[in-house]
C-alpha cells in the first residue's frame, strides 16, 4: 500500500519511473534486490538477442564427424550442459547435444549414435526481443537458441541462463571460474578481457572511452 501510494505520482516516461523506484528504495520501501530485479525487467523489455548472445567465435561446439573420445574432453573442460552440434562449420548447426546423454556412452551402449541423440536446434534473428524470446523458451521448454544474422549465418547463441542473469544478476554455479576483467601486469600496463563491459573498464582505469554502439572491450 505504501508503494502504491508512492507511485500515484504517475511517472510520464521510463526515466521518471526508474527515478521513482530508486526514490522508493531510498525511503526503504524496496530493498536493493527488488530494485535490481525491477530494473532488470525494464531493461530486458528493450533488449534484443544480439545484446546478450555469446558471440560465434566464443561458442563451444561439437563436430558431428568427431568421435566421442575426441570431443568428450571438451565437454569435461567446459562443463556446459548443452552443446550445438555442427556439420563442417558453425553455419551448419544440425542439433543440440545434452551432456547428460553422454552417460549412455560411458554405460557401454553398443549402438551409441550421437546423431540420433540430437535435440532440434532453435534459430532466432538477432533482433528478436528478449521478452518474446523468454516467452518462447518457457512455452517450448528450450534452454538454448542459435542467433542468426540477416543472411542466415550463425552469429552466436543465447541461453535461458543469459536471460535470467539480466533479470536477477549473474548466476554462478560450482563450475564457474572467476576471470578478472582488468589485470595489471606492470605499472601502467593492463590486460583487458574481451567480454568485459566498457563501463567496468572505465571505472577501474579512470579513463573515458567512446562507447557509442558498443558494450564490451571486444566490441
Amino acid at each position: 500500500e505504501r508503494i502504491s501510494a508512492f507511485l500515484l505520482r504517475e511517472p510520464e516516461d521510463r526515466e521518471q519511473l526508474i527515478e521513482l523506484l530508486r526514490s522508493a528504495y531510498e525511503r526503504q520501501l524496496l530493498d536493493s534486490d527488488a530494485l535490481s530485479m525491477i530494473e532488470g525487467v525494464l531493461q530486458v523489455s528493450e533488449m534484443q538477442a544480439r545484446d546478450i548472445m555469446i558471440p560465434r567465435a566464443q561458442m563451444d561446439v561439437i563436430d558431428i564427424e568427431e568421435s566421442p573420445d575426441t570431443f568428450i574432453p571438451l565437454v569435461i573442460a567446459t562443463n556446459h550442459s548443452r552443446f550445438p552440434v555442427i556439420e563442417h562449420d558453425k553455419d551448419h548447426v544440425i542439433g543440440i547435444l545434452l551432456a547428460k546423454d553422454l552417460l549412455r556412452y560411458y554405460a557401454g551402449e553398443e549402438e551409441f549414435d550421437v546423431r540420433e541423440m540430437l535435440r532440434p536446434a532453435v534459430f532466432v534473428p538477432e533482433a528478436k526481443p528478449l521478452n518474446l524470446l523468454l516467452k518462447d523458451f518457457r512455452a517450448n521448454r528450450n534452454h538454448m537458441a542459435m542467433v542468426v544474422d540477416e543472411y542466415g549465418d550463425i552469429s552466436g547463441l543465447v541461453t535461458i541462463e543469459d536471460m535470467l542473469e539480466e533479470l536477477v544478476g549473474e548466476i554462478r554455479d560450482e563450475y564457474d571460474v572467476e576471470s578478472e576483467a582488468v589485470v595489471e601486469e606492470e605499472a601502467g600496463r593492463f590486460v583487458l578481457r574481451g567480454t568485459a563491459d566498457i563501463s567496468l573498464v572505465t571505472d577501474r582505469l579512470g579513463v573515458q572511452i567512446d562507447r557509442e554502439g558498443f558494450e564490451t572491450v571486444g566490441g
